[in-house]
């Protein structure tokens, strides 16, 4: 799938004295029925994650706290996404590549995703990534 796929997601958000609350209901607000929930936390200074892509999966990133860089690449284009709004995530689509970065002090990225793990849906090698997303056979 091209990169221009890709994109941010605006989620409810429900505001009142006591704070915020977003809502994010799968096959509602998020496009795909969520099978697994992680987030990354405590993550070092100058740190990145990501570094793979996916046959399958389909993710929505969020930034629950802070904030950080999300750079997908589908093998012809790449583009970066900044999030730092909870309640917007960042809707990634199956065979597009991603590297986390610039991660602030206290990030958390929260991830819904629409499989569970399956390390055969994982490409961790670009290489073999970008040969795939050309259509070569492996």
């Amino acid at each position: 799938m091209p990169v221009a796929d890709c994109g941010y997601v605006q989620l409810p958000k429900f505001v009142d004295v006591r704070g915020d609350l977003v809502v994010a209901e799968g096959n509602i607000h998020v496009p795909f029925d969520i099978k697994r929930v992680y987030y990354l936390s405590a993550i070092p200074q100058g740190a990145s994650r990501g570094g793979h892509g996916h046959k399958e999966l389909r993710q929505l990133m969020i930034a629950a706290s802070g904030s950080f860089d999300a750079v997908l690449d589908d093998g012809f284009e790449r583009k970066r996404f900044t999030l730092s709004d909870p309640s917007k995530g960042l809707l990634i689509c199956p065979m597009i590549w991603r590297e986390l970065e610039n991660f602030s002090s206290g990030a958390v990225c929260l991830v819904l995703a629409s499989m569970t793990y399956d390390e055969q849906d994982y490409y961790r090698d670009y290489e073999k990534f970008l040969l795939a997303a050309k259509g070569d056979a492996l």
